[in-house]
């Protein structure tokens, strides 16, 4: 029998914090505060042991575990919210299919027990970025085979919502031109927004939710689901280290890949530069150049 592994006393990240409580204010307070206690019960609960040092995402804490057979696995902790209340779901309907497994899940909390992966080799770690974008391609194109398993909050009520708020959202932007452009995005969504799809998106497939496995070479994790159009899926991949110059080369990778109509993934993905510039008028900040330039080069492209 292996040796078993010392307890060792749940460290809350200080970043952790932080990020609850200016995500989610008092409820990421109350989240924090409650942490220790969950994390033990959950211990408990599903026969755990801890097998080394707590780490976390932004609004959630992961505590590497070993199960009773000496399965090595991963306690993933996270405040319940319309973002993470279907990751238990799609990894289910997932089943470990080009996705990280899950083992256990308490639906009223959110927390799961998940198989282990490598955390050390993120996608990010792969220097060629063609490369990544080829892997997250693949990914994407088994991820999005099927449609959504019943209860995955829908692409249709967030574009109607995008919609509602555009014109006046807009209205405040200071510059011209990103008027302009943010206006032509929310005029692409507008014509696809009556199709809306309903594959399973993972939502926010980036080179940092890709880990690599024994059993497979790359994994998604971290799934922020929807019921949507596959065009919805592909910004983070486009965003990923962003260069200028190569984002037609990307676009033209996954909807190949993916075997996506190319107007309509364009527009899905203005949609989501939409959305992205929504939230930072929302918070006060500027929109981010970089979606801009997506705008610039996907509003027209050659």
């Amino acid at each position: 029998m292996p040796p078993t592994p010392t307890p060792r006393r749940i460290h809350i990240p200080e970043d952790l914090t932080t990020t609850q409580l200016k995500y989610n204010g008092e409820a990421g307070r109350a989240f924090i505060t409650a942490l220790p206690t969950r994390t033990a019960d959950f211990l408990d609960r599903w026969n755990l042991r801890v097998d080394g040092t707590s780490m976390h995402g932004v609004t959630a804490l992961v505590v590497p575990v070993r199960r009773p057979d000496d399965t090595p696995a991963v306690l993933k902790l996270q405040l319940l919210d319309e973002e993470s209340e279907g990751e238990a779901p799609a990894l289910r309907h997932w089943n470990g299919d080009h996705a990280v497994r899950l083992l256990d899940h308490d639906p009223t909390t959110g927390t799961m027990l998940l198989e282990r992966l490598d955390h050390t080799r993120m996608l990010s770690t792969v220097p060629d970025p063609h490369e990544a974008t080829l892997v997250i391609a693949t990914l994407l194109s088994h991820l999005t085979a099927t449609p959504a398993p019943p209860g995955i909050r829908t692409l249709a009520d967030i574009a109607q919502a995008m919609l509602d708020q555009a014109p006046d959202a807009l209205r405040t932007l200071p510059t011209p031109e990103t008027r302009t452009l943010l206006t032509d995005c929310a005029a692409a969504l507008r014509e696809v927004a009556p199709d809306p799809g309903d594959r399973l998106l993972h939502w926010d497939l980036h080179d940092e939710n890709v880990l690599a496995a024994d059993r497979a070479p790359w994994l998604a994790i971290d799934p922020k689901p929807l019921a949507g159009d596959p065009g919805f899926d592909l910004w983070p991949a486009l965003n990923n280290r962003f260069d200028a110059d190569d984002v037609l080369w990307r676009f033209d990778a996954l909807t190949d890949a993916l075997s996506l109509d190319r107007e309509r993934a364009r527009a899905w993905t203005l949609a989501r530069v939409l959305q992205n510039a929504l939230w930072n008028i929302e918070d006060g900040d500027p929109v981010e150049e970089t979606d801009l330039e997506l705008a610039r080069q996907l509003r027209n492209p050659q």
